[in-house]
């Protein structure tokens, strides 16, 4: 947690020139009322069937889990947490500025979604380039059982050996898997294996020591949340990867062009920007169900708590972040990275 202020978002790149796209980090806070709103534009037609579902579940806590590998994801996969994927997809596309992804890629023929979720940024990324063909991975088999004919969903471990063909994919898409991925290494290593030459791997995550540049974070319900929340993960094995760690990861594999892009969503609607009150707004939104989402299986399966307890933590999170009180803010980075030509 800092309590320094917070500066200016950057873009740092190796062997490659600075390109700029980041946002501002928040700094006033609105005390008016709070407000939430959320809207989706994706019309879809789906013409294919998936190529692969595994269709048993756990249930835990009134919440639904995979069952594939099961117990490794720590996150639930029922209607509740589809949504709030597809609603922090929306707030990453904001962050974005309305675009799917930073890499700057031309010409592709196959693409690899990582942890594809409800595989709504395959489905998009399908519509925009025709001529290519998507494939998504994730260990639970939640997405739409018909897409379009450029769209493949697999259910698979991609911390398992890949067996997909070497040198295959123009373009690799990760997002939001630091709590899932154990070994950043193998997994970049055989992002770089099964990329093509001259191909592109976008990898973006969220930092997870929330930031303030007030006082109003220390001692709150919500630091309390956070405490446990990294206690939890760091006795279930889990490590949040950062972005000066997974940089020196892509440097050692082979990776040319290094960019990283800098952007900042404040939790909750109190900054007084409009459209950092969006954000924050609909990641308040996301957040109702977000914080059970990711602590109530750490809370009671690694730290002993009972169902009552952890959902007590959450709640009291949740009912600060929409309060406005808590002036806190989180990073989200990506790193943009080309595998060489020569490779």
């Amino acid at each position: 947690m800092s309590d320094k202020p917070a500066t200016e978002p950057e873009v740092k790149a190796v062997n490659a020139p600075i390109v700029t796209v980041a946002s501002s980090a928040p700094v006033d806070a609105d005390d008016s009322e709070p407000t939430s709103d959320y809207a989706s534009t994706i019309n879809t037609s789906f013409t294919q069937s998936i190529t692969s579902s595994v269709t048993d579940y756990v249930f835990e806590n009134g919440r639904r889990y995979h069952a594939y590998q099961e117990g490794k994801y720590t996150m639930p996969n029922d209607e509740t947490e589809q949504d709030r994927l597809d609603l922090q997809h929306h707030v990453h596309m904001v962050l974005l500025g309305g675009a799917l992804h930073v890499a700057p890629i031309k010409e592709v023929h196959n693409v690899l979604d990582c942890g594809t979720g409800t595989g709504i940024w395959s489905i998009m990324f399908a519509e925009d380039h025709p001529e290519a063909v998507v494939l998504g991975v994730d260990l639970s088999p939640i997405q739409p059982k018909w897409v379009t004919p450029n769209v493949k969903f697999e259910v698979d471990d991609l911390e398992l050996p890949w067996t997909f063909p070497v040198n295959h994919f123009d373009f690799i898409y990760s997002k939001y898997l630091n709590n899932s991925i154990k070994s950043w290494s193998t997994y970049i290593s055989q992002m770089y294996t099964h990329l093509k030459p001259g191909g592109y791997v976008e990898i973006s995550e969220l930092d997870m020591e929330l930031k303030c540049n007030d006082s109003s974070y220390a001692g709150s319900k919500l630091e309390v949340y956070m405490e446990n929340f990294t206690k939890g993960a760091h006795e279930a094995g889990l490590r949040f990867w950062g972005v000066e760690e997974t940089t020196r990861i892509l440097e050692e594999k082979g990776f040319l062009d290094i960019k990283r892009h800098t952007f900042y969503q404040p939790y909750g609607a109190w900054p007084k920007d409009k459209k950092q009150k969006y954000l924050g707004a609909t990641v308040g939104a996301i957040l109702e169900s977000g914080f059970a989402a990711y602590g109530m299986a750490l809370f009671t399966r690694t730290l002993g708590m009972t169902k009552d307890e952890a959902q007590k933590i959450c709640d009291e999170a949740w009912t600060e972040v929409i309060s406005k009180k808590v002036h806190a803010f989180q990073e989200v980075w990506i790193l943009v990275a080309r595998k060489p030509e020569d490779a």
